[in-house]
């Protein structure tokens, strides 16, 4: 059940961000900047030491190095050539489907974002809950994207809502999923280590280049500075 609320909590973070990209579109950089930090954060002080925690008593620490690259490198490949992402040099062109194939793949980011929240928790609790606090901020911006991809490319506001309300319960429908299998403990580090690499590239190439293009000043940096701070501070406090 807590699960569950957690989950909810993820839908609401990705309704609230759709609304401010309805909104306030031209304001967002310094909470997407904030964004980055924060999920680069939780990759780097909690997501890696765990993923070594978990996985070096069953493995070598180059094998859960590879692991991180497998998740980063995989998820390049999904996202460049499979997924298709609208990027800035296409913000030309007016393709209604293609706007709605973007929400699409935005979505499966979601439902995988609600895996990660179930795995960490099979892990440990306060594992679960820094990825939960890392899956808010992303989902967050997911809102965001999944709204200015369909109007971008010629959808009504009507369907970037319908698109949005998708978006937002994948990540309830992924944590669900975990809900059905328990990964063997040998396993649970190599699975930590795909989520460093994929986190590290949403931070990297979705975040960080969506927070500059949106508004390109220092204190949007100054701003993905201290997501990764606060994060650093969190989870220092809880360990």
């Amino acid at each position: 059940m807590i699960l569950l609320l957690i989950a909810a909590s993820t839908a609401l973070a990705t309704l609230i961000g759709g609304s401010f990209a309805l909104r306030f579109r031209d304001k967002l950089h310094l909470i997407l900047g904030f964004s980055a930090g924060a999920v680069a954060g939780v990759a780097l002080f909690d997501l890696l030491p765990e993923a070594i925690r978990f996985g070096t008593p069953y493995h070598s620490a180059s094998t859960v190095a590879l692991f991180v690259a497998f998740g980063l490198f995989g998820y390049l490949i999904l996202d460049r050539l499979i997924l298709l992402h609208t990027h800035e040099e296409d913000e030309g062109i007016v393709n209604d489907s293609r706007g709605s194939f973007g929400a699409l793949t935005l979505s499966a980011h979601s439902f995988l974002d609600g895996v990660a929240i179930g795995i960490g928790f099979q892990a440990s609790v306060a594992l679960g809950v820094v990825i939960t606090a890392a899956v808010l901020t992303h989902d967050f911006s997911d809102g965001i994207n999944t709204v200015s991809l369909v109007l971008r490319n010629g959808g009504t506001r009507k369907k970037a809502f319908h698109w949005l309300l998708v978006d937002a319960f994948a990540p309830v429908a992924g944590v669900a999923s975990t809900l059905l299998f328990r990964i063997p403990d040998s396993l649970i580090g190599l699975v930590l280590a795909v989520f460093v690499g994929t986190f590290l590239y949403l931070s990297s190439s979705d975040l960080i280049p969506e927070s500059h293009h949106r508004h390109p000043r220092a204190l949007t940096t100054v701003m993905t500075l201290l997501g990764a701070l606060l994060l650093y501070v969190v989870v220092h406090l809880a360990g």
